[in-house]
C-alpha cells in the first residue's frame, strides 16, 4: 500500500521524462492518477491509458485534447461518459448538448457538475424526466438563473424541492407553499424567518431547523433550549451565541439510547482534519529507485 501511494504521488510530479511516465502507466494506481492529473500526456500515452482500461480516469482530465474528450463522451461505458460530462468543454460544438441527451440518467446528472454548462442546457436539465437529474442541479449549479430555481422550487417531486432548499433561498412568493407542504416544511424553515409557530411545530425536524437558524432571537433560543428532542437541544448547544452557562447545562442533557441520534450527536460538532502534507519532490535518482522497487 505504501508503495502504491509513493507511485501515485510520483505519477503527478511535474517535470518527469516521457520514458518515466510510460513506465508509471504500467502500474494501475499510478496510471489512474496520471490519467486524471497530468497535463503533458502525449497522444500515444493517451492511447495506452485507454488500451489498459483507464478511460474513465482519463475522461476526468480537463487538459486532454477536445478530440479525446469528444471520443470518450461516446464511450460505451456510462462511467466513462459520466467523467467526460463533468469536465468537457463544448468542443466540438454541440458536445454538451449530446451529453444532455445521453440515455443514461447518471451521465446527465454528472453534466450538472460541468462549469461550462450553458444556461439553455441547465434549463433543459431542470425539466429532465428523471428526478435524480433535477436533484443534482442545486448542488452544482450555484449560479443558476431564476427561471431554473423557480422550476425546481415548484417541482412535482419533494426530493427536488428539498434539494433546492438546501442550496438556494426561494423567492418570497414561493416560501409559503414550501412551508405549507409537510414534505418540505423542515427544509423551508431554514430559509424562513424564525417564528414562535415554527419553534413549536410538532415536527422536531422543523424545530431543529429553527434552532440552527442564524437569525434566531434569544427568546426562541431559550424556548428551544428546553425542547424535549435531544437533537433540537443539541442545535442550541452548538450555537455560537448560546451563553456558556446555558451551553454547559444543555451539554449535560445530550444523552440518548437511540443509535441514530447518538450518531448525529457525535457528528454534529467536529473539527476538520489538518490538510495532508504535500508529497516530497523526488530527484531522478530517487524516482528510479522507486520504480525499481515496483519492478517497473
Amino acid at each position: 500500500m505504501e508503495l502504491d501511494l509513493e507511485l501515485s504521488a510520483l505519477a503527478v510530479q511535474e517535470g518527469l521524462s516521457a520514458p518515466m511516465v510510460w513506465r508509471l502507466l504500467q502500474h494501475p494506481v499510478a496510471r489512474r492518477r496520471a490519467a486524471v492529473w497530468r497535463r503533458d500526456l502525449t497522444e500515444e500515452q493517451i492511447e495506452e491509458i485507454i488500451a489498459l482500461g483507464s478511460a474513465r480516469s482519463l475522461a476526468a482530465n480537463r487538459w486532454v485534447p477536445a478530440s479525446t474528450k469528444a471520443r470518450l463522451a461516446e464511450h460505451p461505458e456510462p462511467a466513462v461518459r459520466c467523467a467526460a460530462a463533468a469536465s468537457a468543454t463544448n468542443e466540438p460544438p454541440g458536445l454538451l448538448a449530446r451529453l444532455a441527451d445521453d440515455p443514461e440518467p447518471l451521465v446527465r446528472s454528472f453534466l450538472t457538475m460541468n462549469e461550462h454548462l450553458p444556461t439553455e442546457l441547465m434549463t433543459r436539465l431542470a425539466e429532465d424526466p428523471n428526478s435524480s437529474v433535477r436533484e443534482w442541479i442545486p448542488q452544482h449549479c450555484r449560479n443558476a438563473p431564476e427561471v431554473v430555481r423557480r422550476a425546481l422550487f415548484t417541482d412535482s417531486e419533494p426530493g427536488v424541492r428539498g434539494a433546492a432548499l438546501v442550496h438556494w433561498s426561494p423567492a418570497p412568493d414561493l416560501l409559503p407553499a414550501l412551508l405549507a407542504d409537510p414534505l418540505t416544511r423542515a427544509a423551508a424553515a431554514r430559509r424562513s424567518p424564525p417564528t414562535p409557530e415554527l419553534a413549536s411545530d410538532p415536527d422536531p425536524r422543523v424545530r431543529s431547523a429553527v434552532a440552527a437558524h442564524p437569525e434566531l432571537p434569544a427568546v426562541l433560543r431559550d424556548l428551544l433550549a428546553e425542547d424535549p428532542d435531544v437533537l433540537v437541544r443539541n442545535e442550541i448547544a452548538c450555537r455560537a451565541d448560546t451563553p456558556p452557562a446555558l451551553r454547559e447545562l444543555l451539554t449535560s442533557t445530550l444523552t440518548t439510547e437511540d443509535p441514530a441520534e447518538s450518531f448525529l450527536l457525535a457528528h454534529r460538532s467536529h473539527t476538520c482534519r489538518a490538510p495532508a502534507a504535500a508529497p516530497p519532490v523526488l530527484t531522478e535518482e530517487q524516482a528510479e529507485a522507486l520504480l525499481a522497487r515496483a519492478g517497473l
